[in-house]
């Protein structure tokens, strides 16, 4: 078992050097995302549409989840990455079940907690192995029979396969950041930027949440979506590329600049994967659905694959074609235990080497349950 004893830190400090000074590579990087937002025809077309879906499908939830849950800490004075530790044999069973909640947030908070120590890495492998992300409401409204096989079954493979990944020899995939005698500066007041991100915030969660219902929401309030998308994003370009951190904040910090941070961090992540994987299919022909052309006896290892690329798009194409019939319970259900959806963006953003290896730990219950239906009960729930 790995130790998730606390890392003991000395005294927090303040970065003084002037904001764009701190984190130059950081703020060519957003000037790139502004000038590609920008574009004339079809590439700042696809950009801007590509900009807002990251900012209401994704960094809102993430948005929502850390306010709460960095809320919950102030409000009722304790530490979740400290409650977490003290939870001893309950810790990946606790896991699994916040990976279990649709959407990513369950990920951050488990994600975070092993980069700093308090939880082992049979946790992560939990969290992830039992996440459907958002692929997960959707099959809740449209199959809920298959809903209720689908992710009993990814809980369960979560708590064996963090369980038995704790036993095995460890490797610490702790980030270096994680380990060193410091603890994060802080940012000490909650700064103007910081409430812009939460006033656009709101009005995109309502959004994020309308698309979960499948309800169209092209305005909200008299504003367009897209306006309000692309400024919390480029409130959220601001924040990054202005800040002293690296990944993590100070946990003696205000819960609205902890909120806007680290969502801003782990943003950018999800900006990045959502421009490749449609820049992909849009201009290098990238076809998931032909993926699916091969032998039945191949489409759950498609599955397990497909679930390797990050992201809600790839594995809500996967839960749909299976809800229209063209492809069996057995991919569907590989799908669902390899797919980390969302997920696996905050998991990525704060621990690249524990989310890969904990989606490659994931991929061996995929395999298993997908061939079992396959083999075993061939049409089952199809």
């Amino acid at each position: 078992m790995s130790s998730t004893s606390s890392p003991v830190l000395k005294a927090p400090h303040v970065a003084t050097a002037p904001p764009f000074a701190r984190r130059p590579r950081r703020l060519a990087i957003a000037l790139a995302l502004v000038a590609l937002a920008v574009a004339p025809g079809e590439l700042g077309r696809l950009t801007r549409a590509l900009l807002t879906d990251a900012y209401v499908q994704v960094s809102v939830f993430v948005a929502a989840t850390l306010f709460v849950f960095y809320g919950a800490e102030r409000l009722f004075r304790f530490r979740i990455g400290d409650a977490l530790a003290n939870a001893r044999g309950w810790q990946v069973p606790i896991a699994a079940m916040l990976g279990a909640t649709p959407g990513c947030g369950g990920a951050v908070v488990v994600v975070a907690a092993y980069s700093s120590g308090h939880v082992s890495f049979g946790a992560v492998v939990a969290t992830l192995t039992a996440t459907m992300g958002d692929a997960a409401f959707l099959l809740i409204a449209t199959r809920p029979d298959a809903a209720a096989v689908v992710l009993p079954i990814s809980l369960a493979l979560g708590v064996l396969s963090g369980w038995i990944v704790d036993r095995l020899p460890q490797v610490d995939l702790r980030t270096d950041a994680a380990r060193a005698p410091h603890a994060p500066p802080l940012i000490g007041r909650t700064r103007p930027e910081h409430m812009a991100y939460l006033v656009c915030g709101a009005p995109g969660l309502i959004v994020g949440v309308a698309q979960l219902a499948q309800i169209d929401m092209p305005t909200i309030l008299g504003v367009p979506v897209l306006w309000i998308a692309l400024a919390g994003t480029g409130i959220g370009l601001f924040i990054w590329a202005t800040s002293p951190l690296q990944a993590m904040t100070n946990p003696e910090d205000p819960p609205v600049a902890r909120m806007a941070e680290e969502t801003a961090f782990i943003s950018i992540w999800v900006i990045g994967a959502y421009l490749a994987y449609d820049y992909a299919v849009a201009f290098a022909g990238l076809d998931l659905r032909a993926w699916f052309g091969a032998i039945a006896p191949v489409l759950p290892l498609v599955g397990v694959l497909i679930g390797f690329v990050p992201g809600c798009g790839p594995q809500v194409l996967v839960t749909t074609l299976y809800v229209n019939g063209l492809v069996p319970f057995s991919a569907l259900m590989a799908n669902a235990i390899s797919n980390d959806g969302d997920a696996l963006f905050p998991a990525i953003a704060l621990n690249p080497r524990a989310a890969v290896v904990a989606t490659l730990y994931s991929a061996v219950p995929a395999l298993v349950a997908g061939y079992a239906f396959h083999i075993l009960a061939p049409g089952f729930m199809n």
